[in-house]
């Protein structure tokens, strides 16, 4: 049973659309349903943790929404339009195990090309962008990397950069895959502090997670998942043992209740 937690009025309810709206979404891999009939909006300025156990769906449902893997059915509304018409407005930062970082670029390349949908493909990025491409670097402490090469960089570096090009599209809404999977502390430090700024602008950041004991700490909007959604909502309330224990199933429920705040 998905359960959808009482909260702020959608941005929907209050003149303007949300940026995300997923309506009925499904997945299904050779007849398996990967996602299904998932539903739920995700507001302005706020940061929300797609979280579940493996295999649940969460990177599946990143992908569908933005058209990476083929929907079943359901669709996703971007600011109340198809993603084609609003993609600038749009980011996505996918998990680092699955780029190709042995492509020779130089961590100031990677960021520039954050900076390509304005520009258009025709046009070469000039003095201007890059400027503004190594002040994306500079906010997430990578400026004096800019000339390396991305393969020569750590996991966790790797993980800021393409975190700096995510900012250079200047995009209102920000899908991110595992941003913190295998950084080291100061990395994960820095994302976080770069989320809640975005957060502070107005923007909304969209990111599958895993450690629940940080989901309190880090976002403020959650939606739990299992194939299907279980809830979603405000920390708060949607971050309840109850529906840890539905998401992660009773053998695993009682620790994932217990980082909740709730009873074993």
């Amino acid at each position: 049973m998905t359960v959808t937690v009482p909260g702020t009025a959608p941005a929907s309810l209050a003149g303007s659309a949300p940026p995300l709206a997923l309506r009925g979404l499904s997945v299904a891999y050779a007849e398996a349903p990967a996602v299904w009939d998932v539903s739920f909006e995700v507001p302005a300025a706020s940061l929300t943790a797609i979280i579940g156990p493996n295999g649940a769906g969460k990177s599946t449902l990143l992908k569908a929404a933005l058209g990476l893997v083929p929907r079943l059915a359901g669709e996703a509304l971007f600011f109340g339009a198809p993603l084609s018409r609003v993609r600038r407005r749009v980011a996505y930062v996918p998990q680092r195990t699955s780029v190709d970082w042995d492509f020779p670029a130089s961590a100031l390349d990677v960021v520039t090309m954050g900076l390509y949908g304005r520009l258009g493909w025709l046009r070469r990025p000039g003095r201007r962008e890059r400027a503004q491409a190594l002040a994306c670097l500079e906010r997430v402490g990578m400026a004096d990397f800019a000339g390396r090469q991305i393969s020569e960089l750590s996991g966790g570096q790797q993980q800021r950069v393409f975190l700096a090009r995510a900012l250079a599209q200047e995009a209102d809404l920000t899908f991110m895959d595992e941003p913190f999977a295998g950084v080291d502390a100061v990395t994960e430090r820095t994302i976080v502090d770069v989320l809640h700024g975005l957060r502070g602008q107005g923007r909304s950041v969209v990111v599958v997670h895993h450690d629940l004991d940080t989901v309190r700490e880090y976002f403020d909007r959650v939606a739990l998942l299992n194939v299907s959604l279980v809830a979603a909502g405000p920390t708060g309330t949607a971050f309840s043992p109850a529906h840890l224990r539905a998401a992660y199933g009773e053998r695993h429920g009682a620790l994932a209740a217990a980082l909740a705040g709730g009873p074993p």
